[in-house]
């Protein structure tokens, strides 16, 4: 009996995490919080140059990466068909490497996306860019 007890309010738990939207399914775009936005002018001025380079088709610092596709492995992002994200580097000055700073579009045109999105933390957490 204290078993099934158990069971119960281990199955009431999980409903109510679940309804609260804290289920592993559902995306989340920043640590806290469902659907950051920001602006480009609230960006650093490089994702706002990165920004305009995507619209435009290029060129890229690293032309290798860039417009590759993104595999939201992370499953921060909305779900979508693989291809549809593409990632973009936002440069670090002083960086020897790629640094962490991304943007992450997607759309079936890279240059006409239906949405962007900013990582400063190498996908750990996400902002909307506002269009």
């Amino acid at each position: 009996m204290l078993n099934l007890v158990k069971r119960v309010a281990l199955a009431s738990l999980v409903a109510v995490f679940l309804g609260a939207g804290l289920g592993v399914s559902q995306p989340v775009l920043a640590r806290g919080d469902s659907d950051t936005v920001a602006r480009l002018s609230e960006l650093p001025p490089e994702a706002a140059d990165t920004h305009r380079r995507i619209l435009t088709g290029g060129p890229f610092r690293y032309p290798s990466k860039d417009g590759s596709v993104f595999g939201n492995r992370e499953r921060l992002l909305p779900r979508e068909t693989r291809g549809y994200y593409r990632e973009y580097t936002v440069p670090t000055a002083g960086s020897r490497d790629r640094g962490a700073r991304r943007i992450i579009c997607g759309g079936r045109e890279p240059t006409t996306p239906d949405v962007c999105f900013y990582t400063q933390d190498h996908y750990a957490s996400f902002r909307r860019i506002a269009p």
